[in-house]
């Protein structure tokens, strides 16, 4: 998203040239694989693990870390390429992210009329505020030590990333649609005209 935010306002007249269906396929793919490779070495490691304690998790899901808060054998490996991969993934993805919308400002910067800068900047708005809400949990929840681990933060803090953030991303979508707009304002306004409650 950030990509084609990025080819759509910073290289308008050559969009279509940057995003053609093979560069959308290939980027899809690359980060089906990459996301493939990653769960694959994390389970490998988690199979070496011993469990002879308790089979709850602490958790809405059965995520890397309340998982390895039951293990009863070293999880040292584990915890070092958790953190590696977190690391790599979370802020080398929200870098490129972060560079992307630079780019897009010092762009919309450049647009000399106020409409022409109000239009580019509601094109990726939307897109940057789910994903600094996404982001911003999970860089929270996994790039930290594991002594400041807390497993009751992180249940509530995974519902950001994992609940609030899919649901609130068509609402602020669905925002930017005129139709919406119209019919959220026909309804703020009907509910002001009823009665309240009779004291």
């Amino acid at each position: 998203m950030a990509f084609d935010r990025y080819a759509a306002i910073c290289h308008p007249l050559e969009y279509t040239l940057i995003m053609r269906k093979d560069v959308c396929i290939g980027i899809a793919a690359g980060v089906w694989v990459t996301g493939m490779v990653n769960s694959a070495v994390h389970a490998g490691l988690m199979l070496q693990l011993s469990f002879h304690n308790s089979n709850i998790i602490n958790h809405f899901f059965c995520d890397i870390p309340p998982l390895l808060k039951l293990a009863s054998s070293d999880t040292s490996i584990n915890e070092s390429m958790t953190f590696v991969s977190d690391v790599i993934f979370g802020i080398c993805s929200c870098g490129l992210t972060l560079t992307s919308y630079l780019f897009i400002m010092r762009t919309i910067l450049k647009i000399r009329s106020t409409e022409g800068k109000k239009k580019a900047f509601s094109t990726c708005s939307s897109h940057l505020i789910v994903v600094s809400f996404y982001f911003s949990s999970v860089i929270y929840t996994y790039i930290r030590p594991s002594s400041v681990y807390s497993l009751d933060k992180d249940k509530l803090v995974s519902l950001l990333y994992s609940v609030v953030t899919p649901v609130l991303n068509p609402i602020i979508y669905s925002l930017r649609n005129k139709e919406v707009k119209k019919a959220l304002k026909t309804l703020t306004g009907k509910s002001r005209l009823l009665p309240g409650p009779q004291a």
